[in-house]
């Protein structure tokens, strides 16, 4: 008997056809973007090799999604940041901080929904108020700041994030500058443990 939450095995050949194990029948990209939307969890591995190769075929998925007219999700702004991390000392940092923003993301998708309904008068699918996700992406970074924290007492705390709300609060040019101030002390301090080893 298999397991029920074990997650799905499919195989990539050399061909590039992708075969779903428990199903027994060849798949495309779009039919495990489905799987993914449907929260059926499944790994990809190479026919030949065996080696795991979700990842890969993940990332295939959003290319072909980014590609499709108003289906882009990822900024230009933002894609060019994520490459610019790629070698960088936060580098190992922001998977973790990227999966934390999106799992709080996630659970909080229905309150942004009701907001924008009750704001713009929208379909309740409409996206959440920028001040909404300003708040969000506030609430996340003190959160994550704070966890970090824990994980390394022995560097002190780090630069507490600005309230978007408080009294004359910077504009967004000027939020976007102590973000990139509040990573680049990260980085420091990283250098610096580096260093110390």
């Amino acid at each position: 008997m298999t397991n029920p939450t074990a997650p799905i095995t499919i195989k990539k050949y050399a061909n590039r056809r992708l075969y779903n194990t428990a199903s027994s029948a060849y798949v495309t990209l779009a039919d495990l973007a489905k799987m993914v939307k449907a929260g059926e969890d499944f790994v990809v591995h190479d026919a030949k090799t065996g080696e795991e190769i979700t990842r890969s075929v993940l990332t295939q998925i959003i290319f072909e999604q980014e590609g499709k007219e108003g289906q882009s999700l990822l900024p230009i702004t933002f894609l060019r940041q994520l490459i610019r991390f790629y070698g960088d000392s936060v580098q190992a940092l922001l998977p973790s901080y990227l999966e934390f923003s999106i799992d709080r993301f996630t659970g909080e998708q229905q309150k942004f929904r009701e907001e924008a309904s009750r704001a713009f008068g929208a379909a309740p699918f409409a996206a959440p108020s920028f001040g909404a996700l300003e708040e969000l992406t506030r609430k996340n970074l003190a959160a994550f700041t704070k966890a970090l924290g824990m994980f390394t007492p022995f560097v002190g705390p780090l630069p507490t994030p600005v309230d978007p709300a408080a009294p004359h609060a910077p504009a967004e040019k000027a939020d976007l500058d102590e973000l990139k101030t509040q990573l680049s002390e990260m980085q420091r301090r990283l250098d610096s443990l580096a260093d110390k080893r």
